[in-house]
């Protein structure tokens, strides 16, 4: 059995996503290892502790160096994650010999169904990448990026290391979370990767990389056999991009910037949700009391309030009113 490498990196806010994201690759994925960045020292004690034999743990002092430890301490918390995008598979490959191919996954995706498509659609290229698939109403936020840092893939050859250090330089250089001079993030610097390079493949299975920014236009279905299919094929991954746990035990799945064009497929988050309440059970039995990324229910609600009946105009002017 071909063995496939992943790489992941989340802190104690993002656990409970992170854990439900491994047990769903571990599931879908048998052969699958990931090299988990522990972006707090917490989050590396309940990984230890919750002893998942697919994982293995790697401290954050264990990869910053002088220019990540510069570059700390000017950037967000958000932005200093997308900066360790390219330099954890870097690490992972430059520590691990033995690997010749290794994904990247953001810790927010859940897996439905068997990975090996992806794999064979892959096939022999050094790089892979998946765009966002904007759906027309949002077509417009292409500007900052046409693809989404949720699955890199690098295989380690001439071309594939030749992009994966460009991009780590590219980020440790400047990643921050605005538009300026053709970048944004980590993720605006994909959009040459095509042309730059020859054996990049862009994911084409209409299962991978659904997401709140382009699930509106794709057909589900949740038939007899118990799966979710889009558009006819199997689901493999759902991005949960702005999903929130709550204190009082619900979730907040949604805002309506998404929902008022067309209703999230409901069983793709019921599926999720049951699968973060079995992490957190899971989480609690090696570290009781654990609450790390659960919002203040109240506070949350309120913010949908806004958001849903205060007119735009009136937003606007006490965001100015705040800064002033």
């Amino acid at each position: 059995m071909t063995k496939r490498y992943f790489c992941t990196l989340f802190d104690s806010g993002y656990l409970l996503k992170g854990v439900a994201m491994l047990k769903s690759l571990a599931s879908h994925c048998p052969d699958a290892h990931v090299h988990v960045l522990c972006m707090d020292r917490q989050t590396q004690d309940i990984l230890m502790r919750l002893d998942l034999p697919h994982i293995s743990c790697i401290p954050l002092s264990d990869l910053e160096d002088a220019a990540l430890l510069e570059a700390k301490k000017v950037r967000g918390v958000a932005e200093y994650c997308w900066t360790l995008s390219p330099c954890l598979p870097w690490y992972v490959l430059q520590n691990n010999p033995q690997i010749d191919f290794i994904t990247y996954l953001d810790a927010d995706l859940l897996f439905y169904s068997p990975l090996r498509p992806l794999f064979d659609e892959i096939g022999d290229s050094s790089i892979a990448i998946i765009e966002h698939r904007f759906a027309p109403r949002l077509k417009d936020r292409e500007v900052n990026g046409r693809f989404c840092v949720e699955w890199v893939s690098f295989r380690r050859d001439e071309e594939g290391l030749a992009c994966l250090s460009h991009w780590r330089e590219q980020c440790i250089e400047w990643c921050y979370y605005r538009l300026e001079e053709g970048r944004m993030g980590d993720q605006k610097y994909l959009d040459e990767w095509p042309d730059r390079y020859p054996s990049c493949h862009i994911l084409q299975h209409p299962g991978a990389g659904i997401a709140p920014w382009n699930y509106s236009q794709y057909v589900f279905d949740w038939g007899s056999s118990g799966g979710i299919t889009v558009q006819g094929v199997p689901l493999i991954f759902y991005h949960f991009h702005q999903f929130q746990l709550l204190d009082n035990g619900q979730f907040d799945r949604l805002s309506t910037f998404y929902t008022s064009e067309s209703p999230e497929p409901g069983p793709v988050y019921e599926v999720y949700e049951s699968a973060l309440k079995a992490a957190l059970l899971e989480v609690r039995a090696v570290a009781p009391g654990f609450s790390g990324g659960l919002r203040p229910a109240a506070r949350v609600a309120g913010r949908r309030w806004v958001q849903r009946f205060v007119p735009q105009a009136v937003k606007d002017l006490l965001h100015r009113v705040i800064r002033l």
